[in-house]
């Protein structure tokens, strides 16, 4: 088929026609979805594709189960490629400032997805604290440690914090959460012979790696990396 000129232009609503469908996945229906013209590519080649950010209605109305597995196989879930016959003007349905507040609000509750079964534990422990800010969020990791850290549990320091006694492969019997501190995370009372440490856990690991600490301690770690 011979791709023309497109009709549209950066900045045009649209909506996309009935039967158009995922050329993926034949069973994923695109018909109806609503969204913004954003880049226009293809035209030297006289085969333009329009890219589309879909809107804030469009991406309401999707599963989280479908969020997840875009997130997992590193798709962009905000937008597609369509040629310009498969979409029709439309009339705007919201602003860009909806779609661009609703893709953080997902992104956020389900960002974590993209790291697999480990994400989806770490947005487990969050669930919707995730919109709440940094601080919130580490709360509520200290109190699911608290909570299902079984204590006292030994735990190897693979990061040192550069003053201090304590070094790389000290090992410390860890007691409880102690605190939780902007800078370094989740505090835990610690204990190494008769001295008795505050040590941050984002910087140590359970020594038993088949416990369900090793796993909860991990996961944090992961969390407090890429946060």
């Amino acid at each position: 088929m011979n791709k023309t000129q497109p009709k549209f232009k950066i900045g045009d609503v649209v909506r996309i026609k009935e039967g158009i469908t995922d050329p993926d996945d034949p069973h994923s229906d695109w018909s109806g979805w609503h969204g913004r013209v954003i880049d226009i590519s293809g035209l030297a080649q006289n085969t333009p594709v329009i890219v589309i950010e879909l809107d804030s209605i469009t991406i309401r109305s999707w599963s989280a189960e479908y969020i997840e597995q875009c997130e997992e196989q590193g798709l962009d879930w905000s937008q597609l490629y369509l040629f310009p016959e498969d979409v029709e003007p439309a009339a705007p349905r919201d602003t860009p400032r909806d779609v661009q507040r609703v893709r953080d609000e997902l992104g956020a509750l389900h960002g974590w997805a993209a790291l697999g079964e480990e994400g989806k534990r770490i947005q487990a422990v969050l669930g919707e604290a995730v919109l709440e800010g940094d601080w919130k969020q580490m709360v509520v990791w200290a109190d699911y440690l608290q909570r299902h850290l079984s204590f006292p549990f030994e735990a190897e320091v693979y990061e040192s914090q550069g003053r201090g006694p304590l070094r790389v492969d000290d090992r410390l019997l860890v007691l409880a959460v102690e605190d939780v501190d902007d800078s370094y995370g989740v505090i835990m009372n610690c204990r190494r012979g008769r001295e008795h440490y505050h040590f941050p856990l984002a910087d140590m690991k359970a020594l038993d790696r088949k416990s369900p600490n090793y796993q909860a301690i991990d996961d944090f770690g992961v969390w407090f990396s890429n946060r």
